[in-house]
């Protein structure tokens, strides 16, 4: 990961104190836009569970953190007639996770936990409320409401900035931070990361694997780049079959030709165009004995890719049916781009479109319906 300071250099001087580190937040944080807030079904009756027990260690860290939060006055002492046990959760950085919004004061005892010193109740929400990620979602969706789906992805507490070129990524860096202290929102420096090459630079060092964990592994990491890859399905077929109940693990060189395949992708950039939802578009669709396969297009440009296994009953199919097949599967997968769109054709082999028109058995006759009425 590069030196923060050639990005914190790349900022206006007057601007610098966008990015500097801030040690952990001594007391209560700033009031927000919103408070998190806890609403109950009417009637609903309190409970007060008993505190659990816990080894010395245990004991000894808790009264650490007890103090820790007590001092910073995240938390306090509570007769509240809820209550349920503290309990350990380690978190990778070893914190504890408590969010940057303050609780309603009438909600407060409604997280009120119980420990072998007594019950406390927490002003500030905290992860392990069955509603904070859900709140905390909404809260950072309208913080970068503005932002969001033009260079921003948040994911709770995650926030992606994604750009064309350094430049670009600089004023859009800019942007989000002055966002987050506009609404007196923190981010921990020390997870805080920029220009990561780390993951597409080992995926050239990636060698065959030898279980069917690194098998799921690999096709795990290569399946979320699969709209970026045409016939992916196909391609990852002869692995995939491996990774079946008591199927025999042998890595033949359809395998091997396969996962060096899958494995350019992930380290070149993508040629996918964006979509422009006032133009009409193109679907392509084909199917063979191995999968069935979808390309997206407008105005002559990939939009997107797609492609799945056949089931174990279309192995069974007849050509015409899988390419119809593949026509119904399409639309599926794309519906977000082409409902309410303009579609202006899809192309698929001749001889079934003709079938299409021409089914003469009863039976060919229900599956032309049901076709038509799924497209």
């Amino acid at each position: 990961m590069p030196d923060m300071k050639h990005m914190v250099a790349a900022i206006n001087a007057t601007e610098v104190d966008e990015i500097r580190k801030i040690p952990e937040l001594p007391g209560l944080p700033p009031d927000g836009d919103v408070e998190f807030r806890i609403d109950l079904v009417p009637g609903t009756a309190s409970c007060l569970q008993e505190a659990i027990r816990m080894a010395p260690d245990e004991l000894k860290e808790l009264k650490i953190q007890l103090q820790e939060q007590l001092d910073k006055g995240f938390i306090r002492p509570s007769s509240s007639p809820w209550g349920c046990p503290a309990l350990f959760v380690e978190k990778k950085d070893r914190g504890i996770g408590v969010l940057s919004d303050k609780n309603r004061e009438e909600d407060i005892p409604k997280t009120a936990f119980s420990t072998g010193y007594g019950l406390y109740e927490y002003l500030v929400m905290s992860f392990g409320l069955t509603n904070a990620p859900a709140f905390f979602m909404y809260m950072m969706n309208s913080v970068f409401m503005n932002e969001l789906d033009k260079f921003v992805v948040v994911f709770i507490d995650d926030i992606l900035i994604y750009s064309k070129n350094e430049k670009e990524h600089e004023e859009h860096l800019r942007v989000v931070l002055t966002r987050l202290r506009e609404h007196k929102l923190y981010a921990k420096f020390s997870k805080c990361a920029l220009r990561l090459k780390e993951q597409s630079e080992r995926c050239p060092e990636l060698e065959a694997t030898e279980t069917v964990t690194e098998i799921g592994s690999f096709l795990g990491l290569a399946g979320y780049y699969r709209r970026f890859i045409k016939d992916f399905s196909k391609i990852a077929k002869p692995m995939t079959s491996l990774t079946k109940k008591n199927a025999k693990f042998v890595w033949g060189p359809k395998c091997e030709e396969g996962f060096q395949e899958l494995k350019k992708p992930l380290t070149t950039a993508p040629v996918l165009a964006q979509p422009d939802v006032t133009k009409p578009f193109d679907v392509y669709c084909d199917a063979s004995g191995r999968g069935l396969g979808c390309v997206l297009m407008q105005e002559g440009r990939v939009i997107a890719y797609a492609s799945r296994q056949l089931r174990k009953h279309e192995t069974n199919y007849p050509t015409h049916d899988l390419e119809l097949a593949a026509v119904v599967h399409a639309p599926k997968i794309w519906r977000h781009y082409l409902a309410g769109q303009y579609l202006s054709h899809i192309h698929r082999p001749q001889e079934p479109q003709i079938y299409l028109h021409t089914a003469r058995t009863e039976h060919e006759a229900a599956s032309v319906v049901r076709i038509n009425k799924r497209l």
